[in-house]
């Protein structure tokens, strides 16, 4: 538990202090977000703001969880495999942004581009585990129960890994939503990692905690920096790699609650209106169908942080049954 704390200080304490040089560094280069014109009208005056925070935070999870596990002789195969995992899917967002940078406009690289990378980067945790984890890896497990899905298992890591990707990105639309979720989603990680005896998992998503409250003190309203897909696709991914990794992969409903919305959300929007012409909700993602409706940017991020709060304190609070074999 020690090395979790000092994980978790050691992310925060160094995002806050790359985030000064690098924002300043940005808005010196002109690293920009373009606003889309069908967005909110309130998130016009967005438009200029710095991107690729993602980078410093990558640069702190990395820094710190290499130095946490080197001083917990942790520095394992496992761990050295979710941070490979984590900076794939922190390049492939650096290359989307940039590209969007360099053209000005919101679209970087194509759809099936970015799919196709995304699969290719899932496939690494899901042979690893498949290589690792002895009879038990094709097991979905909760507690004492456990599901053998056999051959599906690498296409269900891919499933996992590029839709909690995707799924992050689509939340990281308000200043400080995806952050202020993702506090409480890794903490849960690290919680239920350390339960499971996973220490790998636990001290790197401690120090993704760490980072992420480091980086609300750029990202809050109004944001000074915004992380980019460098860092929403990256920590998207790297939730996903960590609950595979950790054999917690069911949890990830309730950890990842509003991410899990905000993609339906979309997915009902796109399907409403190619059968019936009609839309669901005034505008998707849902945190932008609030703003239509009048909420105040900090109330969306204040309530949706809330419900990410509640639902991951839920799944600690059955893992810890589960684990102590109280159910």
């Amino acid at each position: 538990m020690i090395m979790i704390t000092v994980a978790m200080l050691l992310g925060l304490i160094l995002c806050l202090l790359f985030g000064v040089p690098y924002v300043d560094i940005v808005k010196k280069k002109m690293f920009n977000q373009h606003v889309k014109d069908v967005i909110a009208e309130q998130h016009k005056e967005k438009d200029g703001t710095p991107t690729t925070g993602g980078v410093f935070i990558f640069l702190a999870i990395v820094i710190a969880s290499i130095t946490t596990l080197m001083l917990a002789q942790k520095l394992t195969t496992t761990a050295l495999l979710i941070l490979i995992t984590l900076f794939f899917y922190a390049l492939v967002g650096f290359q989307d942004d940039y590209i969007k940078i360099k053209n000005k406009e919101n679209d970087g690289i194509s759809a099936r581009g970015k799919f196709l990378r995304q699969v290719l980067i899932a496939l690494l945790p899901a042979i690893f585990v498949m290589y690792t984890k002895g009879d038990m890896a094709t097991y979905l497990s909760v507690g004492y129960w456990h599901f053998n899905i056999g051959w599906l298992y690498p296409i269900f890591v891919v499933f996992i890994l590029t839709g909690a990707s995707n799924a992050y990105n689509l939340t990281d639309g308000l200043d400080g939503l995806a952050a202020s979720c993702g506090v409480f989603s890794f903490l849960a990680c690290t919680i239920i990692g350390f339960l499971l005896g996973e220490p790998e998992v636990a001290i790197i998503s401690a120090t993704v905690v760490g980072a992420l409250i480091g980086f609300l003190k750029y990202n809050k309203p109004k944001a000074q920096i915004f992380m980019g897909d460098t860092g929403s696709l990256a920590l998207g991914g790297l939730l996903g790699a960590l609950a595979v990794i950790g054999k917690f992969e069911l949890w990830l409903i309730p950890i990842g609650i509003i991410y899990i919305m905000e993609t339906l959300s979309v997915m009902l929007q796109v399907a409403s209106y190619k059968t019936t012409g009609k839309r669901i909700f005034k505008m998707s993602p849902i945190h932008h169908h609030f703003e239509k409706c009048g909420w105040s940017e900090k109330r969306i991020v204040v309530t949706f942080a809330s419900i990410s709060a509640i639902f991951s304190i839920i799944a600690i609070i059955f893992s810890y049954l589960f684990f102590r074999g109280l159910i």
